[in-house]
């Protein structure tokens, strides 16, 4: 028998009450929103619950909501997979904008420490407990975070943007 949505909602309210909210099913995956602060705690239940078995996490990935409510101006989405059942979840923490900080899950899923590197050199996401937390794709002498929405799209100082490099010219001449 195939593991129903309903179970997976039923053990996580029964097991974490209010800390588990938002229950939805989009586009094939079963998608529910955790308290950042327990976020180890029920990756570990999903993982070791005899029913459940999500015991591969097969992303984890960050999200900037400028405009969103101080407390919901970060995310860190997770996706989970029970091979057993092949059935896929997506977990969404959302994190505060002045310190947006969440522990590490490199406990229980050593495929989140490059995962989590990654997040963090994007997106400047704080991984509590992290046994390297640094830049992996950019410089260590950035000071900026990319793939946040304040950071410019272009360089407006880039002389090599300019029109005339490639013939287009505003002038009549």
């Amino acid at each position: 028998m195939a593991l129903e949505t309903s179970v997976i909602q039923t053990k996580l309210v029964d097991k974490f009450d209010t800390i588990v909210t938002d229950f939805a099913q989009q586009h094939d995956i079963f998608t529910f929103e955790v308290d950042a602060n327990s976020i180890i705690e029920v990756m570990q239940f999903l993982r070791d619950d005899a029913t459940l078995r999500f015991n591969f996490l097969t992303d984890l990935c960050g999200i900037h909501y400028p405009d969103a409510t101080q407390d919901k101006q970060f995310a860190v989405v997770y996706h989970m997979h029970n091979w057993r059942d092949n059935v896929r979840i997506r977990i969404k923490c959302f994190l505060d904008g002045e310190n947006p900080e969440i522990d590490t899950v490199t406990s229980l899923f050593l495929s989140a420490n490059w995962q989590e590197r990654e997040t963090y050199d994007f997106y400047g996401i704080i991984f509590k407990g992290h046994p390297q937390l640094k830049r992996i794709l950019n410089m260590d002498e950035m000071t900026s975070f990319p793939m946040r929405k304040e950071f410019p799209l272009e360089d407006g100082g880039r002389t090599d943007k300019d029109d005339r490099f490639f013939g287009r010219t505003t002038d009549n001449c």
